[in-house]
Order: C-alpha cells, then structure tokens, then sequence
C-alpha cells in the first residue's frame, strides 16, 4: 500500500511562501516525527506532561509523541503571527482544498492532523478522521464527521462480539479526556515559543473539543429531518 501523502502550503500576503508534507503510513496511520536528536527539551514527556497521560518515561518512550510530531511545525513557522493573513492549500492524493485564512487556522487544521497521527493513546480515536482529512471544517461538519466514524466503530465493536455504545457516552469521555490533553498542550507551547500563532491553535482545537459533549445530541437533533426516508422505511417494515 501507498504511503498517504498531506501536503500544506502556506502563502502570505507579500508573497512569503511555505509547505508543510505529512506522510502517514496507510495502515497505522501515523506520521513520523523529527529524529530524538533534534527533539527541543519541551518535547520530553515529563515536561507538562497531561495529568491523564497512561505512558511513563522509558528509555523508549522518553518523549511526548503529540510534542515530538509538532515541534518542527513549531521551528518551522516560528515568528507568525496568528492573525497574519495566507492563502492556505492542502493537497492530497484526491483533491486540492484552499482557504483564504488566517495562520492560526490554517495551523490549528494541520497541528490536529499531526496530534492525531502522533502515537498519543488520547488521539489516536482521531485516526481515521485523519485518514479521510477535511481542512478547514465547520464545528458542525466536525460534529458531522466524528460522530459518524464514531457509529461505524461501534459496527465494528458490534461485529467483534463487544456491546455497541450507541447513546455515544464514549465520544463524549473521548472529548473529555482531548479537553485535559489540549490544555497541557498550551503550557508546553507557551513554553515553547512567544509568538501566539501556535497557541492560539490548540486554544482553537479545544474550542472544538470542548463543545462537543454538549453539542452532540442538539446537533444531531437539528439534522434528525434528513433522515425522514430511513425512518419512514423503518416505520414501514414493521
């Protein structure tokens, strides 16, 4: 199988132009981060290290795997500022998506491909909406989105013999435990870097995070009108 392959350009107004590739292996689905050697200290695991983090600090598993996979984003556009104004282009092998943008959102997309792709047990729920990456999404396209992968899990988990969650309680303590993730994320960044670009993207990431317990069934309930033909199907076979 073909490695698959995210490509981020960045194009500043005055014609500064950047791009950022993310290569995901196409059956783990995970990116790889720069060498240890390179790794800056904020990297290291026990430094912030979220308070819910199930890994301990092994001559392995020394670092932060969401740290390690963003830190030469970091390096990289050290010096923007979050409200600089791009042009933004994701490339993938289906399709080429542009947004006239902000840095802080184009940045935030891209950190939440290379946090879900990273290895940390907390994110890796998000695997597959990486596989299938949307730039740029709404807050209700992304409500959209992990619940739907969330119900094919639970067919999954149905199929295996296990009991499916569909009341969506696991969603809402996957969400839960991003909220306690992207928090202790912010600290390393500030720790990081002084300019606001790359903390004001996590701070977006937990924007999202952080309403979807409460908007999950209110927004499900507002689209409950597209799914009439099932339901009436339904209603009819009985």
């Amino acid at each position: 199988m073909k490695k698959i392959e995210i490509e981020y350009r960045f194009e500043l107004e005055g014609q500064q132009k950047d791009s950022y590739k993310v290569v995901l292996d196409p059956v783990l689905l995970q990116s790889t981060p720069a060498s240890v050697a390179e790794l800056p200290t904020w990297t290291e695991l026990g430094f912030h290290q979220c308070p819910n983090c199930p890994l301990l600090a092994t001559a392995q598993q020394s670092y932060c795997p969401a740290a390690a996979n963003v830190a030469d984003l970091v390096t990289r556009f050290y010096g923007m500022l979050s409200y600089d104004k791009a042009l933004v282009v994701v490339v993938t092998a289906e399709r080429m998506a542009y947004s006239h943008t902000t840095m802080q959102k184009g940045i935030c997309s891209l950190m939440g491909l290379l946090m879900a792709t990273s290895g940390c047990p907390h994110t890796a729920f998000f695997k597959p909406m990486a596989r299938f990456h949307l730039p740029f999404a709404s807050a209700e396209e992304t409500i959209w989105r992990a619940t739907s992968i969330y119900l094919v899990a639970q067919f999954f988990r149905h199929q295996a013999g296990q009991t499916p969650d569909l009341q969506f309680e696991g969603l809402r303590h996957i969400y839960a435990q991003i909220q306690t993730v992207n928090q202790s994320f912010a600290r390393r960044l500030r720790a990081a870097t002084h300019q606001d670009s790359m903390v004001n993207a996590i701070i977006l990431l937990d924007l999202f995070a952080q309403s979807m317990p409460v908007a999950i069934e209110a927004s499900l309930e507002e689209i409950r009108h597209l799914f009439v033909p099932y339901l009436n199907r339904i209603q009819s076979n009985n």
